[in-house]
């Protein structure tokens, strides 16, 4: 992929952002996070110039009287608009922060970008290449044509072609549905037999979560045909969601690879 096409910060910030100022007090300040469920901390601003940045744990220990300069953390990460997404992901990730206050070159504050901007740019970004992928792959083993659609599918009617799924990964799914940030299902459509072919965690997750219906990229074939991962369904015994296994005695692979790395 060029450079020039990759997304970026400016691409998904947020560019209204709630700010405080550097004379207002803690006492206020934390009347507004209590009074919003979506704030957990602002950009403290002199005019248009970010200064630091100010979060309700600052706030704790300090006393309502003290202005937000005496309070806030100065010594702040920022990001850039035309900073790739990936970029900002991996600093958002390793500093286990939860924004970060974009600034443009004069350091005037032009958005903001949260971790869930960054999985908004995954999802969107990954699914219809994968979902092309697929289709390319089955028309050229098989021979035949295929065409696609999004639609809302019932769990009921998916016959998945993967035996387990692992907890730890099936807690993060759970975190997305809960704030609808999952990306959607990738489903085959065979004669009217839908097969799961991505998705396993997500509609575990909506299992538990009571969701009977999510949406779904669907590549439809256009020629009824036999398909491999049908028969090894076939093998598994596997015919609907209920028939996947989670596995609680062992971390999904890229937990393991990370571990690794670490050590």
């Amino acid at each position: 992929m060029e450079e020039s096409s990759r997304p970026t910060v400016g691409d998904y910030m947020t560019r209204e952002v709630a700010t405080v100022e550097l004379d207002d007090t803690v006492g206020d300040v934390a009347r507004r996070i209590a009074d919003n469920d979506h704030f957990s901390g602002f950009p403290v601003t002199d005019g248009r110039r970010v200064e630091g940045f100010v979060s309700a744990r600052d706030l704790l220990l300090a006393e309502d009287h003290e202005p937000m300069f005496r309070v806030m953390t100065d010594d702040i990460l920022v990001a850039h608009p035309d900073m790739a997404v990936q970029d900002a992901a991996r600093v958002i990730l390793r500093s286990g922060i939860q924004k970060l206050p974009v600034v443009d070159d004069a350091g005037h504050l032009v958005g903001i970008i949260s971790n869930a901007d960054v999985i908004r740019s995954q999802i969107e970004r990954a699914t219809p290449g994968k979902v092309d992928k697929l289709s390319r792959t089955l028309e050229n083993i098989h021979g035949i044509t295929t065409h696609e659609g999004r639609r809302e599918v019932s769990l009921d009617d998916l016959t998945p072609t993967q035996t387990t799924v692992y907890a730890d990964e099936l807690e993060g799914r759970v975190y997305e549905l809960e704030r609808g940030l999952a990306e959607p299902l990738v489903v085959i459509d065979n004669g009217g037999d839908l097969l799961l072919a991505d998705g396993h965690h997500r509609v575990k997750a909506a299992a538990r979560l009571g969701i009977d219906e999510m949406d779904a990229y669907v590549i439809v074939l256009d020629e009824t045909v036999q398909l491999g991962m049908a028969e090894t369904a076939a093998d598994s015994d596997l015919e609907s969601i209920d028939d996947i296994e989670v596995v609680d005695y062992a971390h999904h692979p890229l937990v393991q690879t990370t571990e690794r790395l670490q050590d």
